[in-house]
């Protein structure tokens, strides 16, 4: 009776769990059970403090209303900064990409978070990025600067150049990226150095 008990848990809890540990970044069946296993020893330690954290991730966390970075509350830290350059913008593919350049402590402007690029295998149109809201907030906002910060991939560059010829109409200097992003990487992936050479060396269209 009781193989049969453990079993059954394995299949509704164990298993359950395995394949949605397995979805995130860097993860697969292997590690994720491991994850579970420790979690599952360590109940006080770990398990029920992170129980609380999620909760609270879910209950707390928005996407900001303005550039799209997540924070507690519906505008970030970033967007609330007045200090910050304000017709300076950045515009990058995932939140990800806005904490690797935050991070290189090089950019005080503010930034737009596109949710994505363009990919014909990932099934990413115009549709499902923010690029409306993008266009928006150009229109009502006088930037003297936009960078185009996506990533070196080839969807990232179809990206760049798509967003560029819809920006050309606007009375605004646009630029991307200069040396240091090596050709196919993701901003998440590099080093602050290389970011900040990039972000000091950017080129305009």
């Amino acid at each position: 009776m009781w193989i049969k008990k453990i079993k059954k848990m394995k299949n509704n809890i164990i298993e359950n769990l395995t394949k949605i540990i397995a979805k995130l970044p860097s993860m697969g069946p292997r590690i994720s059970k491991k994850i579970i296993l420790h979690l599952a020893l360590n109940k006080e330690k770990i398990l029920i403090p992170l129980i609380n954290l999620l909760n609270e991730l879910n209950d707390k966390i928005k996407n900001c209303q303005i550039c799209g970075n997540i924070d507690e509350g519906d505008v970030c830290f970033i967007c609330k900064d007045d200090l910050r350059q304000q017709d300076l913008l950045c515009v990058v593919e995932e939140v990800e990409d806005l904490w690797a350049i935050e991070k290189s402590k090089t950019f005080k402007g503010k930034y737009h978070v596109l949710g994505g690029n363009l990919s014909a295998i990932n099934g990413k149109t115009i549709e499902d990025l923010n690029i409306n809201s993008l266009i928006l907030r150009v229109k009502n906002q006088k930037f003297s600067e936009i960078i185009i910060a996506t990533s070196a991939t080839i969807d990232g560059q179809n990206t760049a150049h798509y967003l560029v010829d819809l920006l050309q109409e606007f009375n605004v200097k646009i630029s991307h990226l200069g040396y240091g992003i090596p050709i196919g990487s993701e901003l998440d992936y590099l080093d602050e150095g290389t970011i900040s050479i990039a972000l000091k060396n950017r080129s305009f269209y």
